[in-house]
């Protein structure tokens, strides 16, 4: 028998120009990356040398714990300043741009754990989601006939999409009161008010109630139809594997594979990333990582910007005061 090998059939799809792989361009991105770096200390989070969102598709940012994920959720978004690296949105540089000028231009994100502020209603916590709004300015405040007609206009957009996240019932109650699931809907029904053109979603289903899993699955997809790019985090393999048309993988804060779901699960550097040695093991039944230095570094630098940043958590997509 001959010890030749057959040549490897380069692996093409119709998101990619090209061979699929790592860093490869895509025919319409939404988001290109270039040479993104993130170091805590000694510990480099994200080390991404190119990255490629592909516009108007659901694509799915998996990886162990540690892995810079969030990281680069923070950097993208202008809520963390990298060490070094560019990126563009629609065609428009964003780095170095702050987080509420990154919602103006249409990226907007949710977070892990969610930022409702739990002393408002749900309604008012979705008006402070619109943007552009005149009675934010101190002298246009005192005169209601400027921005009464804006308001009302909003509060309808924001009854639809109560409606349409099912969570019109719970319109006068406080969000303090709302479940964890249901906080997850009314983040990413809010997220939804200044009309994203990107939206991100970090770990949509973390602690949410099985019963409330399909809906917010239904509603990632609805997204999609309406033409919104979708960017989230997910540990879910079976949700990854369900809604997604692309997925990349990071570990150790590099891209070290990305595709469609069905190639990117079987691809023995993703085993490796997620399992090491133990190829046994079904990445659907993964469990969570124990401590990793890269994650605590990460947490610890998250603790120690919160307070500072507090009013960009609480609300991802309302826009702070005009800078003198």
């Amino acid at each position: 028998m001959s010890n030749v090998q057959e040549p490897t059939v380069p692996v093409t799809h119709p998101l990619v120009k090209g061979e699929v792989g790592p860093g490869c361009a895509k025919v319409d991105p939404i988001v290109i990356a270039d040479h993104v770096t993130r170091q805590f200390g000694g510990l480099k989070a994200v080390d991404v040398d190119h990255l490629e969102i592909p516009r108007g598709k659901i694509t799915a940012l998996i990886g162990p714990n540690g892995a810079g994920k969030t990281t680069m959720f923070n950097l993208l978004t202008g809520f963390d300043k990298p060490n070094t690296g560019t990126w563009e949105f629609d065609g428009t540089s964003l780095a170095g741009v702050p987080a509420f000028k990154v919602a103006r231009a249409g990226m907007v994100r949710t977070f892990q754990l969610t930022k409702s502020l739990g002393r408002l209603s749900v309604l008012q916590n979705m008006l402070l989601g619109a943007t552009g709004q005149k009675g934010e300015k101190l002298f246009a405040s005192l005169f209601k006939g400027i921005w009464g007609k804006q308001e009302e206009e909003n509060t309808v957009k924001a009854d639809e999409l109560l409606t349409r996240f099912k969570l019109d019932a719970k319109r006068e109650d406080y969000a303090a009161s709302l479940s964890g699931g249901q906080r997850k809907l009314l983040e990413m029904a809010r997220a939804l008010m200044s009309n994203p053109r990107l939206i991100m979603l970090d770990e949509p289903m973390a602690g949410v109630n099985p019963a409330l899993t399909q809906s917010l699955l239904g509603h990632i997809k609805d997204l999609k139809s309406d033409g919104t790019t979708v960017l989230f985090v997910e540990h879910d393999m079976h949700m990854v594997m369900h809604i997604s048309d692309w997925v990349v993988v990071m570990a150790e804060g590099r891209v070290v594979a990305e595709g469609p779901p069905e190639t990117v699960m079987k691809d023995p550097a993703v085993i490796d990333a997620y399992l090491g040695a133990h190829h046994d093991t079904d990445l659907g039944d993964l469990m969570e990582d124990g401590p990793n230095p890269v994650l605590e570094a990460e947490r610890k630098a998250h603790e120690a910007h919160a307070d500072s940043a507090e009013a960009g958590y609480g609300v991802t997509t309302t826009p702070e005061p005009e800078e003198k």
